[in-house]
């Protein structure tokens, strides 16, 4: 396993002749040092789409995310945005473009820039919009999720036009999206305004992560995702618990009541007519799972099927919000109304429109003691499955095995792009790679999210070899 600030070493398995690895290996080397203080640069700024945010911030990581791009030698470069449906502006997109020579193909390279908001600051060991490293990783709000799938796309092209000069004739745009943690909202729309600026053979969504550290994969599969509320209500209004309580039940309980219904007793979702199979092509050891997701001894790991498939190819159902009065301000009162936010994962081949009227099917027939519920649904999101035989594909897991040294995984990912669906809507002939520069240990959305370093090195260079490889041979079945 290479160490965190190892130079990757050369001409490690076969190749083709006309990609030049070394040169390759040799230039990204070279750069990595200002390309790792490029990224610590971009962490210490705290870009977040979110409304209750300081806007100045993202317009700031805009900014700073354009320079780096002309920094690289993009000539034409762009900070975009469109308004959402209020009226009010989406976060800043930065754009540049590469035309294409003649008879070469176009590749699209997509990250982006604004962060998860850092949470509890107390969870953190070291200050989240301060790059710090430790033990060979890089910690701080962004390292991984997603500034360095930005920094991997810059110095990438930054290594192949300095090797290959006039002889790389591949087109190149570079998409660094400025809403993706606050969902997009205006994705579809900047994509119907500037189809043609974006319009690609291939697009490269950096935005995943590897099969474990020193062991690179690229991304077949993610699951969709809807989302919504329900709410329980029980009473016009609240009503003193001594007084009334006994013959009806609270809000928050009826509500733990519903919520109750949506598993079985193994822990398997009990929504009737959704879409679920066990048929992962790699698995996780329970081990693995239980270290990578930090489950307490103890506690039994909940469905059936492997893991990997629970992950990647089964629905999943989780609670991640609710709305009941807070323990220190609660009174002695009758809750009459409770609220709970949901989101349901879904697997490949699940319609989402399907899915969230079997939800809303079984919430509504599920009414404890004949309580009124209220079902409001929420976001969509289509999943998504990668054809491994295509041209851009083979090309990726032969640059991925070259330049970690060992043979890639075609893994399967339990969360959700939605707007890959509205990508492949506007592109219908376009291939999509989905790869990333996360580990099982990157925490990405909590506190303490890094990046391992050597991993990164190796995520730069493998993009490197790809855009070589699409360059000298196109899209050749």
């Amino acid at each position: 396993m290479t160490s965190a600030h190892a130079e990757i070493p050369q001409n490690k398995q076969g190749h083709p002749d006309s990609i030049p690895v070394e040169a390759l290996t040799t230039a990204v080397n070279d750069s990595f040092e200002n390309t790792l203080a490029s990224l610590e640069e971009l962490v210490g700024i705290p870009g977040i789409a979110w409304p209750s945010f300081d806007p100045k911030e993202l317009d700031r990581s805009a900014d700073a995310v354009a320079s780096l791009v002309k920094e690289a030698g993009m000539e034409d470069v762009r900070i975009l945005r469109c308004n959402k449906g209020d009226g009010t502006p989406g976060g800043p997109a930065v754009v540049a473009r590469r035309p294409a020579a003649e008879g070469k193909p176009t590749i699209l390279l997509y990250a982006h820039h604004d962060v998860q908001p850092p949470g509890d600051r107390s969870l953190w060991k070291s200050e989240p919009f301060v790059a710090q490293q430790r033990d060979g990783r890089l910690y701080g709000r962004g390292a991984a999720d997603d500034k360095a799938g930005i920094m991997a796309h810059l110095a990438a092209y930054s290594a192949v036009t300095k090797v290959l000069g006039e002889d790389f004739g591949l087109g190149v745009t570079l998409f660094f999206e400025g809403e993706e943690e606050a969902g997009s909202p205006t994705f579809r729309t900047f994509l119907e305004e500037h189809q043609e600026l974006l319009r690609a053979d291939v697009i490269v969504v950096a935005d995943s992560s590897n099969w474990k550290v020193g062991v690179p994969a690229l991304t077949t599969s993610l699951r969709g995702l809807v989302d919504g509320t329900f709410e329980v209500r029980v009473l016009e209004h609240a009503v003193h618990s001594g007084m009334f309580g006994g013959p009806v039940l609270d809000a928050p309980t009826l509500l733990s009541r519903l919520i109750a219904t949506l598993h079985d007793d193994d822990g398997n979702v009990a929504v009737a007519g959704l879409v679920g199979r066990d048929e992962a092509a790699v698995d996780l050891t329970e081990a693995d799972y239980r270290a990578d997701a930090s489950v307490l001894d103890g506690v039994r790991l909940a469905g059936s099927g492997t893991i990997a498939s629970r992950l990647w190819t089964k629905p999943a159902l989780s609670i991640i919000g609710m709305d009941v009065p807070a323990v220190d301000v609660a009174s002695n009162t009758l809750i009459p109304a409770a609220r709970a936010k949901f989101s349901m994962r879904l697997a490949p081949g699940q319609d989402p429109e399907a899915a969230m009227a079997a939800l809303k099917q079984h919430v509504e027939s599920n009414a404890p003691f004949g309580a009124k519920v209220t079902f409001t649904p929420g976001e969509r999101g289509n999943a998504f499955s990668t054809d491994t035989t295509s041209a851009a594909a083979r090309v990726a897991l032969w640059a991925l095995g070259e330049s970690w040294g060992v043979k890639p995984v075609e893994m399967g990912i339990g969360g959700s792009i939605p707007f890959i669906s509205d990508l492949l809507e506007m592109y219908p002939d376009v291939q999509i790679l989905v790869t990333g520069v996360e580990d099982p240990d990157s925490r990405a959305h909590s506190a303490n999210e890094s990046l391992h370093i050597g991993d990164f090195r190796h995520a730069v260079l493998a993009e490197a070899l790809m855009l070589a490889r699409l360059n000298a041979e196109g899209l050749v079945d």
